[in-house]
């Protein structure tokens, strides 16, 4: 085995930057939480923001526009949970969010944000923190550190592999076990190449959170 891998394996720590209404975010998301459960690493989780993102570009389709409209209030809750009762609610904000969005294919945001700051224990007062700006410096912060390590021309996920960064990897299905694991594997042997920058092709499916 390369020695730069060797290196790379024994540190396995992920950084995971989402936005919860990204259907590809929550299946590389249930992909790390798989790789957790087989391999020794941890991850770190933060907030990055599509509609931040957008927010300068006039030429998107208007059910674009309408998607990112709807996309603001969840990652400033999250963010202000955070802010104000502590970083574990990142990770727990979003399993539940997503879960409802994606899994439950519910579309009312409001509804997705009041259920689960409640099924989290947190009070419902934080859902009015998605209807404001009020966040949006503290939000700004975690989306910069992100999208600063990647460039402006992709989206979410963001997955740094023991400190190299990447976007993506973009997947439509939830590897399981032992499969997660050789993925995670596979991620951090390309990541310890300081010269590979990019694998891609056309995608031929959609999302499969099952």
């Amino acid at each position: 085995m390369p020695e730069t891998v060797t290196a790379a394996a024994e540190n396995n720590k992920a950084d995971f930057w989402f936005d919860p209404m990204c259907p590809f975010a929550w299946v590389t998301s249930r992909w790390i939480g798989e790789v957790e459960a087989v391999r020794d690493m941890s991850t770190q989780w933060h907030v990055m923001s599509l509609a931040m993102l957008n927010e300068d570009r006039e030429e998107l389709p208007e059910e674009y526009k309408a998607f990112l409209l709807q996309a603001w209030a969840p990652v400033r809750v999250i963010t202000a949970a955070a802010e104000q009762h502590g970083s574990a609610y990142v990770r727990a904000l979003y399993d539940a969010m997503g879960t409802k969005i994606h899994n439950e294919g519910n579309k009312d945001i409001a509804e997705v944000i009041s259920k689960s700051l409640a099924e989290v224990g947190l009070p419902a007062e934080l859902a009015a923190a998605g209807q404001n700006d009020a966040i949006d410096a503290t939000l700004r912060t975690s989306h910069e550190a992100g999208i600063s390590l990647v460039g402006q021309d992709v989206g979410t996920p963001i997955v740094s592999f023991n400190g190299t960064t990447f976007f993506g990897p973009v997947l439509t299905r939830i590897p399981r076990g032992e499969e997660a694991g050789r993925l995670w594997d596979a991620s951090v042997a390309l990541a310890s190449f300081p010269y590979f920058f990019e694998i891609k092709r056309s995608r031929t499916e959609d999302p499969v959170f099952n």
